[in-house]
């Protein structure tokens, strides 16, 4: 995760996580069109480590975080990039891509996938469920919740590598939970500033003096 080389961008193909298409449409009379991406729904689990008084985040590369490009053709970036250039803080998450999981199963695998974490269904406290992407997609994302121990860490989690993952798995102390989410300058997605506020709206009050 330290040392990018040798990034170029060029044009997709194909995918097999998401497929540009164009909507057609009259409305109020006008007629319109929009340009979106069909992608997979997805899950995300927010946990708390009771042993270490932490949420548990992943911190992960991501290339399409890496640099804007405005040129419509191939461009090859910087020879070296810094380890810190598109690496983003997330909660562990994965696609909703396994026909007959449930959304609980998918979120179990990914914490022990992710996190090294063991978790049942019954662990599990639904959060939310959202659309993300609105603009660009009209997938929707569903939030877990989870109290955890160290003693159901029987993993290094980091992802699947077979898949092109590499993830480090980040312990954040609730001390300073607040402040990482109000800092602008630490790149993070909003489903870690949302999960993090919603901890201490709806869990934190409930834990007692630490």
């Amino acid at each position: 995760m330290e040392r990018i080389e040798g990034a170029a961008v060029g044009r997709c193909a194909a995918s097999p996580y998401l497929r540009p298409l164009t909507l057609h449409y009259r409305q109020n009379g006008a007629q319109k069109s929009w340009d979106f991406m069909k992608t997979h729904d997805s899950v995300a689990i927010l946990m708390f480590n009771s042993s270490q008084q932490s949420l548990v985040l992943v911190k992960q590369f991501r290339p399409g975080s890496l640099a804007a490009v405005d040129q419509d053709r191939p461009q090859e970036l910087q020879v070296a990039l810094p380890g810190s250039a598109g690496v983003t803080y997330e909660l562990c998450a994965g696609l909703v891509d396994q026909p007959g999981l449930s959304l609980e199963e998918v979120a179990c695998s990914e914490a022990w996938e992710e996190c090294g974490y063991r978790l049942a269904p019954s662990d599990l406290r639904r959060v939310a469920t959202y659309k993300s992407g609105v603009g660009l997609t009209g997938s929707s994302q569903t939030m877990f919740y989870a109290e955890v121990t160290d003693g159901q860490r029987g993993g290094p989690g980091g992802g699947l590598a077979e898949e092109g993952e590499l993830i480090e798995v980040v312990h954040l102390p609730l001390d300073g939970a607040r402040a990482f989410a109000d800092d602008p300058d630490v790149p993070k997605t909003l489903g870690v500033i949302f999960g993090i506020s919603w901890f201490f709206s709806c869990v934190a009050p409930d834990l007692g003096p630490r």
